[in-house]
């Protein structure tokens, strides 16, 4: 079994008015593309919501997979989401990924699935990107941890296996509209 935990709580300060998971990218929002990349690989997708849980559920009412949970902390950090998915988790494995890296295909599932480890983490040249994959077992000692630390902290102190993937879209997200307006650029180039 593996579940996928997207991480869809933010309040998207950086894009400014616009809501960056529900920015259209060719026919499909931000978030449906993560979602997407994920749907074929996970028997679940968890999508932890907290700050307009309302657009998330609308842009992903077509998803039989995707369950939601919701972060009442979620301004406290993105660490708190991660939380709140490892305790809705069920699977063997676990992916988690930001709501907003719409360009990572299956296939970078499914070599990181290769990985014989607790906790694997993809590379682009080099650089540790999206999503991490990690062991249920280690769902509770996540869980353990206090509400300010990150899961970088987390990966640091428990140590992962790094597998090395040619594909950009794993250091890719959408924080600023500059970031969206590269993210669409890449997207439209590639679906031509």
């Amino acid at each position: 079994m593996i579940d996928g935990i997207v991480l869809a709580a933010g309040k998207s300060s950086r894009t400014g008015e616009k809501f960056k998971l529900t920015l259209p990218l060719g026919d499909k929002t931000v978030i449906e593309h993560t979602v997407g990349g994920m749907y074929e690989i996970c028997d679940k997708i968890i999508v932890v919501v907290g700050h307009r849980p309302d657009a998330i559920k609308n842009a992903l009412a077509n998803y039989d997979k995707v369950e939601f949970a919701v972060n009442d902390n979620y301004e406290m950090g993105m660490f708190t989401s991660v939380k709140v998915g490892a305790a809705a988790a069920n699977a063997d494995k676990i992916f988690i990924l930001p709501g907003d890296c719409p360009l990572i295909g299956k296939d970078v599932y499914l070599k990181m699935l290769e990985v014989n480890a607790d906790i694997v983490i993809p590379t682009f040249h080099g650089r540790n990107g999206h999503p991490v994959l990690i062991a249920e077992k280690l769902a509770d000692e996540i869980l353990a941890e206090p509400d300010d630390s990150n899961l970088k902290i987390f990966l640091n102190k428990k140590g992962y296996k790094t597998v090395e993937i040619d594909e950009e879209g794993i250091i890719l997200d959408v924080d600023t509209m500059k970031d969206y307006d590269n993210v669409r650029d890449i997207y439209e180039r590639r679906n031509i």
